[in-house]
């Protein structure tokens, strides 16, 4: 059974096509490769094209006729969507909508959307549940807004069936190293405190020691980047069978501080990691922590990896060779 992925070179979308391909699914990936990596390619065929090209899109639908959608394409970075608001909003909603019109003209009725924790935008308490209000607070968290809504419409409009899971923080790699973390540039807490540890960057900077948090340091919630692409597996399996629409927080429903990462990442590398303390960055909340219960409830979906488990899977992928030269893709 081929489900198209899109975005499916990316860090994410590489990760669910393994486990699509573990579950007896062929993952069909359509990606441009910007952000992507070819070297990430390895349970199904790659269709290069971008999200917005509506006849590219059309023309791979037609050919693998996939049962269904996961929707990963797009930009991701926030501080980036600040500086580019317009290119956000082109790739993520544009290009979102031209696939939402693509599975119409070709009858495709199951889309998984990559959503965001952004769409919540400063939280209020100290877990987020789905009922939340949705206030996002830059360009990248309203694109992931927009989106949900445009698929919503889509539902009532045609019919299509979907599940919007709202990620907060995917960390890790896959435990074979075939496949890991490898954004450029890198913008995401562990895998920037391991590169200060391994002596392949200065420092970490650590935005704010001054938050209302017992070490002073902003918390966040990490996951295993494998327990994410399970909860797409999970989501998919649920709506093949029948069930109904569905928007949850992929998350772990723990919080952990920048502080307490970087003494977990000491104790497990052996290496300390040098630290440049910098002022709180504007619109950074104090908090940020899934509230899990909905998906435990309606989909018996449970996260499996630690914190420890995160940090090891990640050290091991960024020790390798190969990952010291991911800028040249063609190399991996």
């Amino acid at each position: 059974m081929n489900i198209l992925v899109t975005g499916g070179a990316g860090y994410i979308g590489s990760h669910a096509c393994k486990a699509l391909a573990i579950a007896g699914f062929t993952p069909i990936v359509f990606d441009n490769l910007s952000d992507g990596h070819e070297w990430a390619v390895r349970w199904g065929p790659l269709e290069v094209g971008h999200i917005t090209d509506s006849v590219r899109l059309g023309e791979v639908m037609r050919r693998y006729k996939p049962e269904a959608v996961l929707h990963f394409a797009g930009l991701i970075a926030v501080g980036d969507s600040v500086r580019n608001p317009e290119q956000y909003y082109r790739t993520n909603v544009v290009g979102s909508l031209c696939l939402l019109e693509a599975m119409h003209t070709e009858r495709i009725t199951t889309i998984i959307f990559s959503s965001s924790a952004a769409v919540y935008g400063n939280a209020e308490g100290d877990t987020i549940p789905e009922t939340h209000p949705l206030n996002p607070i830059n360009p990248y968290g309203m694109t992931k807004y927009i989106t949900e809504r445009m698929i919503a419409d889509s539902a009532a409009a045609h019919g299509i069936i979907f599940a919007c899971l709202r990620y907060f923080n995917a960390a890790g790699a896959d435990p074979d190293g075939t496949i890991g973390e490898a954004h450029h540039p890198e913008t995401h807490a562990i895998p920037l405190i391991l590169g200060a540890a391994l002596g392949r960057q200065p420092a970490f900077h650590v935005f704010g020691k001054d938050y209302q948090t017992p070490d002073g340091t902003a918390i966040r919630d990490y996951i295993h980047v494998n327990d994410v692409a399970q909860a797409h597996l999970i989501a998919l399996r649920h709506l093949m069978a029948g069930g109904t629409n569905l928007t949850f927080n992929v998350g772990s429903g723990t919080g952990y501080s920048v502080q307490e990462i970087i003494t977990a990442v000491e104790r497990i590398s052996g290496k300390k990691v040098p630290v440049i303390n910098e002022p709180r960055r504007t619109g950074d909340p104090a908090r940020l922590v899934a509230d899990i219960k909905r998906a435990h409830e309606q989909l018996s979906w449970r996260t499996k990896c630690s914190l420890d488990d995160i940090i090891k899977t990640s050290l091991a992928w960024h020790q390798k060779p190969s990952a010291r030269i991911t800028n040249d893709k063609k190399q991996l």
